[in-house]
């Protein structure tokens, strides 16, 4: 193999290590250790690699274009991140280019090449529910072009990320249904292989557990969708002790949740109270209205971009990944408390 071909895959795949780590050795990044940059550097030297000049040209010159991956552009959540990255991109001369993978592991592949490509000066992404590999990403990050992670996020490659707190808001859920007397809470789940199903689901849980009240595995069915939801409510009321409460995990489902208690007899809150998480535009003209989460989507957006023009304009080689936090708030309507 000539010495042109050789990539930071190759020498990542020859010590068992991520290309990001491999990437920032080579640049002697602080966080990695003496011996992982001396393992790197020795590879390289012997495999005599040299960096891709055209990747490396890609860094220092603009196209004033973001590449933006969403799962959903209709997902109410995701205009409202959305917007906030368009206002803030708009005011510092940027041009918005916006690719949705519809929660395939392919279509967001494909996005970030051709974002690629098109050569954009940076990229804002959230992943699909099937993404499990992230080399495409990766690839990015090796060819210098600053990524930053939103709402769903990787914790395998060092980037910057923007969330929401979704293990505290949904502790705060959780324990709302129960100061409302309710003792059999169900949680309907997102996959598991998204951060944000797996901190959600451990808020429900830890919730339960600090307020003495047993986990149910019966009362944990992963459904995330509104379609889902009538499937999942049926497995819940043919229980020998159906549920009182129910914490879902955004709130379509949670609409799809409460349609399918509503035809089947129960009332709102009274048999069964329900909380969502996103406080969608919807969550307001339910009957009743819905209480949810509202995951600041808006402020998502322009915090996101706001990190990523700085990326743009930093030398990456002094990057530390900057984790942002928002906190959730809970909104409470009809659907979980009597209004008074």
């Amino acid at each position: 193999m000539r010495s042109s071909q050789i990539t930071i895959k190759d020498i990542a795949k020859q010590l068992g290590i991520s290309p990001s780590t491999v990437s920032r050795a080579l640049k002697n990044h602080p966080d990695i250790s003496v011996e992982t940059k001396r393992a790197v550097n020795e590879l390289a030297s012997q495999l005599r690699y040299q960096p891709n000049a055209v990747a490396l040209s890609l860094k220092h010159s603009r196209t004033n274009t973001i590449g933006v991956i969403i799962p959903e552009i209709v997902h109410y959540f995701f205009s409202q991140v959305i917007s906030g990255i368009e206002d803030v991109a708009y005011d510092a001369g940027y041009t918005v280019v916006i690719c949705q993978s519809n929660e395939r592991y392919d279509r967001e592949v494909n996005n970030a090449r051709a974002l690629f490509l098109h050569r954009v000066d940076g990229i804002l992404v959230s992943v699909a529910k099937e993404t499990e590999n992230f080399d495409h990403l990766n690839e990015l990050i090796d060819n210098n072009i600053p990524l930053v992670f939103f709402d769903r996020i990787c914790n395998e490659i060092e980037a910057d990320t923007v969330v929401i707190d979704d293990y505290e808001s949904s502790i705060k859920a959780t324990e709302h249904l129960i100061e409302n007397g309710k003792t059999r809470i169900a949680h309907l789940s997102g996959p598991q292989n998204l951060l944000i199903s797996q901190h959600r689901l451990q808020g429900y849980m830890d919730a339960l557990k600090r307020h003495h009240i047993p986990i149910d595995k019966d009362l944990i069915v992963q459904a995330d969708s509104f379609e889902l939801a009538d499937e999942a409510v049926e497995k819940l009321t043919k229980l020998p002790s159906p549920p009182d409460g129910l914490f879902t995990v955004n709130d379509m489902t949670a609409i799809g949740a409460m349609q399918a208690f509503q035809k089947r007899g129960y009332k709102v809150p009274d048999d069964i109270a329900i909380v969502g998480f996103s406080d969608g535009r919807f969550s307001n003209i339910t009957n009743p209205a819905l209480t949810s989460v509202d995951q600041h989507g808006y402020e998502m957006g322009r915090k996101a971009m706001e990190i990523l023009l700085r990326r743009i304009s930093d030398d990456l080689r002094e990057f530390t990944p900057e984790n942002h936090i928002i906190s959730g708030d809970l909104i409470v309507r009809g659907s979980s408390k009597k209004m008074e």
